[in-house]
């Protein structure tokens, strides 16, 4: 009879045992399950039909970080200059003050290193450059998908599906996609700008001559490209310009970005490894330099650069624009955003005889190199100054506010978004340059080309490498040796890979 009760209770105390485990079972899964997403309603914020809008959880109060102060540090541009401007509705809305400190990227990337490596966040929201900043310092930014999967914050307006994806991937991700570190914030691409008046002047002769329509096209080559500019060269005096093309070769940063248009184009990279330009790695692996593509690539840019303007190998992306909006040249590989400038008729003498196409196809395509950033917040602030600096992020990059920067007199740089490019107002720009829409926001110009260049066949990305702020160095530092006649284009090439690979350790 004891041994009989004896397994009766025995089974009892194994089944509640049982039990107790499955209900705690229960209760993890349940923990780690995250709150239900409730009722989303508008923010504080204009609205704009078409967009979608700023929404927050039903009860969300805007103003719970009211006195929190927010430091932002950027580059010097367009989307900064305009928020700056109009961060009174931001600050209204939501009782944060934010203050905005612009300064050449070099001292910015100076002084967020000096941040970061002291653990402390003066500057809690940060453009973050792919290259120079996100690369190497991605572990020092919040990881953005938390917040945006708080039940309890903000939403991106539209989701990150609303961003144009090549962009999402270079300025948000590092190593891989599992964080997110940014949102993009500003886009500039390189593609074409060229004058339609001297192109028309010189269409019916060329033609006869060359064979082809010199005016510049989606389906041009390098090749034809250097004829066009060779045969202005030949009647510059009577077309009113000076020569035929400019670049931004001086021996900086922009030398390397007009470079490598012309590099990848040719079907060459910097690396071995071509999925660098994305999501990037901590190591590149081998340098892919020295491949016939590549030196055939140093040989053209150097052949292009002996008929340019002689000015070029003192221009960066500034001295280009000048020169071009001067009426110096006739075709400029140069940043979409500069289209502004350029229409302006008290900064161009060329303003309505401008017109815009992606760059010039070598032996393997278009490739039009992407220059935009993203902004993060630093991962050393308080949890307050965290979330603050979330709704900063949501509002700074979200469709109004872009569709604000793009009509800003202040602002200029155009969105990241593809639901701005929907916008009725925003497509009449586009379709028609003489159009009151495209006078009030002229850097819609160069847009045509410029959503042509963000598409993937015709997107070029440099690599996204924690040793990249170096390797720029050594590639604008050696490829000036070349186009000063120091070196040839062979020897460049080998003096590049043999410096990048003694860097990376490869």
């Amino acid at each position: 009879m004891k041994k009989k009760l004896f397994a009766i209770l025995s089974c009892l105390v194994i089944l509640t045992l049982v039990l107790a485990g499955c209900g705690g079972e229960k209760a993890k899964d349940t923990a780690k399950e995250p709150a239900a997403q409730g009722k989303l309603v508008d923010g504080p914020f204009k609205k704009v039909e078409g967009l979608p809008a700023i929404q927050a959880p039903e009860g969300f109060d805007w103003k719970q970080f009211a006195g929190v102060e927010l430091n932002v540090i950027s580059e010097n541009t367009p989307p900064s200059s305009a928020i700056a401007a109009n961060i009174k509705e931001f600050e209204e809305a939501t009782g944060i003050k934010v203050n905005i400190q612009q300064m050449d990227l070099g001292t910015l990337v100076q002084k967020v290193g000096l941040d970061f490596g002291a653990g402390s966040s003066k500057y809690h929201v940060i453009y973050a450059d792919p290259y120079q900043v996100l690369a190497k310092y991605s572990s020092k930014f919040v990881d953005l998908n938390e917040l945006e999967k708080d039940p309890t914050l903000p939403k991106i307006p539209g989701g990150l599906e609303d961003f144009i994806q090549s962009q999402l991937e270079i300025d948000g991700y590092m190593g891989s996609k599992d964080k997110l570190y940014a949102l993009p914030y500003d886009c500039p691409t390189m593609v074409l700008a060229y004058r339609t008046d001297v192109m028309a002047k010189i269409k019916e002769n060329f033609l006869k001559e060359k064979g082809f329509d010199p005016t510049p096209n989606p389906n041009m080559t390098w090749e034809q490209y250097y004829q066009v500019a060779e045969y202005i060269n030949k009647h510059a005096a009577e077309l009113g310009v000076k020569y035929g093309t400019g670049h931004q070769a001086k021996q900086y940063d922009s030398l390397m970005c007009d470079f490598s248009n012309i590099l990848n184009a040719y079907g060459a990279d910097y690396f071995e490894n071509r999925d660098l330009g994305g999501i990037g790695a901590a190591n590149p692996g081998k340098t892919a330099l020295t491949t016939p593509e590549a030196i055939q690539a140093f040989e053209f840019y150097n052949k292009l650069l002996k008929i340019a303007h002689p000015g070029s190998k003192s221009w960066d992306w500034n001295g280009l624009a000048e020169a071009f909006a001067a009426g110096e040249v006739a075709m400029a590989p140069e940043w979409h955003e500069f289209a502004s400038m350029f229409e302006n008729p008290e900064k161009s003498k060329v303003a309505g005889k401008v017109a815009w196409t992606t760059l010039p196809k070598g032996p393997k395509r278009s490739a039009n190199i992407f220059g935009g950033t993203g902004i993060g917040i630093n991962a050393n602030a308080s949890e307050k100054e965290k979330k603050a600096a979330w709704l900063f992020l949501v509002w700074a990059t979200s469709p109004q506010t872009q569709l604000m920067i793009l009509e800003s007199p202040v602002g200029g740089a155009t969105p990241s978004r593809n639901s701005v490019y929907n916008v009725a107002s925003v497509k009449k720009a586009m379709e028609d340059p003489t159009s009151e829409e495209a006078k009030k926001m002229p850097n819609l110009t160069s847009m045509k080309a410029t959503l042509e260049a963000w598409k993937a066949e015709n997107a070029y990305g440099r690599p996204k490498v924690p040793q990249w702020p170096q390797i720029d160095t050594i590639v604008f530092t050696e490829l000036s040796k070349m186009l000063a006649g120091q070196q040839d284009p062979k020897t460049t090439a080998e003096s590049i890979s043999k410096q990048v690979d003694a860097l990376t350790g490869n």
